[in-house]
């Protein structure tokens, strides 16, 4: 069954109530509208659809750590800046922030080549505000995938899918500030399906309408996004357990030539991973031919929130990312919904570069032309590396140009070069003259064995009078020399 992600909530009542305790001793409380982002903690997760960010209530207290400065966090993990109408020096800060992003992905490089254009990413999360400066245009609002309608008019609605869409597709404010996706070209095909949690840490779907045995909403989501005409489809949620819909879904979308890219997760830090040494598998991320993206920081180290399994592929920047907010405010996002999103935004380049080019090779371009690449290849905490989006451009072109056959021109009557065409193929089975020499090597066999036992049962000759002599003296009681044996003595052996 799906629901919505619900990170971190019972936990973060329980340090809640003891942290206001607290607080109220030393110093006041600030009102939940001014409240800024000092504290966050971990709760056990959800076996059920999650989406993939950090979060935890808030409260105003001494010695506020430099992250809390970003604004309060969300239950997507998604924290606004303290003023979400951003002003142009919020646009040229959230632009400065944004940099360490694009320049470790190397984007601004493959940017030479390709902007994602004529590419369509859907991004299953929640709704999109398209009103947004760096989305405005681009976005096609789909069909709710979710038991309710998307409201756009909340002040919430859309948070965690508008900060996602701004990573594939932003194309910044005023040309030179706000926030860049990887692909500022590329549209957007808005699939509402996550609907943000409420205060009360419940979900507002009702269990019963959010998965049947007919099929997830997931795997209609995904079905829908290749219908009509996605290329990419982006995917920053995932429950632990797979589905059988959802899996003829990926089928149906690889066989399509669309490419599927999933967050693997925010179970690295859980006491799971601690103890046993690996995260548990999150789906989409899991299933064959979806790329699996973790998290990295600024300084391209595992994020300690980002599962590690071989489920992940490929790695991201995923801490402190820049965002784009509902309204047009901006924030920082955590998480491995963040690190996929941009992944989601090189595939497009990839695509809009070589557009027949298959999801297995896509996949093949970012592993092979990955950065930081761990020792040995390959581990579950960094997959391949960190995805460089100009070297996996580079890469594409290569495996495309080698997949590619070009027929060579024959000219009338030429069979692959002048002389005369090869005969045809022999018949299949053993050839004559060795079955009939087989053959008399077995009659001969027979014939041997045979005269074999026609000799053994053949019986030797007798003498005749030696035998007769001695056989006449038996019969008569006389020995060899003539003498006749007592009559009684040969008689008979029983008593009278």
């Amino acid at each position: 069954m799906l629901r919505p992600f619900r990170l971190r909530a019972a936990k973060a009542r329980a340090a809640l109530c003891a942290l206001t305790a607290l607080t109220a001793l030393a110093v006041p409380v600030a009102s939940p509208a001014t409240a800024a982002s000092a504290f966050q903690v971990s709760a056990p997760r959800s076996s059920t659809l999650q989406v993939f960010a950090l979060q935890g209530p808030v409260l105003q207290g001494p010695a506020l750590p430099a992250r809390a400065l970003a604004g309060p966090a969300s239950p997507d993990g998604v924290s606004a800046s303290p003023d979400a109408s951003a002003p142009p020096d919020e646009a040229a800060n959230a632009r400065r922030d944004q940099r360490w992003v694009l320049e470790m992905l190397g984007v601004e490089q493959a940017w030479k080549v390709t902007r994602g254009a004529g590419v369509t990413v859907a991004l299953v999360d929640s709704g999109v505000d398209d009103r947004v400066a760096e989305l405005r245009g681009r976005v096609i609002s789909g069909p709710d995938m979710g038991s309710i309608e998307f409201d756009r008019d909340r002040p919430d609605a859309g948070r965690h899918g508008t900060a996602m869409a701004s990573l594939i597709a932003g194309a910044g404010r005023s040309g030179t500030q706000g926030v860049f996706g990887t692909a500022p070209e590329a549209r957007v095909l808005s699939l509402p399906l996550i609907v943000e949690e409420r205060a009360d840490g419940r979900s507002p779907l009702r269990d019963e309408n959010l998965g049947s045995n007919a099929g997830s909403p997931l795997a209609l989501a995904i079905r829908y996004a290749v219908d009509h005409g996605a290329q990419v489809v982006s995917m920053s949620l995932g429950a632990y357990g797979p589905e059988q819909s959802e899996r003829e879904a990926v089928a149906y979308a690889l066989s399509k030539g669309v490419v599927l890219v999933a967050a693997v997760g925010n179970d690295g830090d859980s006491a799971y991973t601690l103890e046993k040494g690996t995260s548990f598998w999150n789906f989409p991320a899991g299933y064959s031919g979806v790329i699996g993206v973790g998290a990295v920081d600024e300084m391209g180290r595992p994020a300690e929130f980002s599962s590690d399994n071989l489920s992940v592929q490929v790695v991201a920047p995923g801490v402190g990312v820049p965002v784009v907010l509902p309204g047009g405010g901006y924030g920082s996002s955590e998480g491995t919904s963040s690190a996929a999103a941009l992944v989601a935004g090189v595939a497009a380049l990839i695509k809009a570069k070589y557009p027949t080019i298959s999801p297995h090779l896509v996949a093949r371009a970012l592993t092979s032309s990955a950065t930081a690449r761990p020792r040995g290849g390959y581990d579950d905490h960094l997959g391949f590396g960190v995805v460089n989006a100009a070297g996996a451009l580079a890469e594409a072109g290569r495996l495309t140009a080698g997949a590619v056959r070009v027929p060579l021109p024959v000219p009338e009557g030429m069979h692959f070069g002048e002389g005369l065409p090869s005969a045809g193929p022999s018949t299949p089975g053993p050839e004559p003259a060795r079955l009939w020499l087989y053959g008399a090597g077995l009659v001969g066999g027979l014939l041997a064995f045979a005269g074999g036992v026609v000799m053994l049962n053949r019986r030797p000759d007798r003498d005749t009078g030696g035998g007769a002599g001695r056989s006449a003296g038996r019969s008569t009681g006389q020995g060899a020399s003539g003498a006749v044996a007592p009559a009684g003595r040969w008689r008979r052996r029983s008593r009278a």
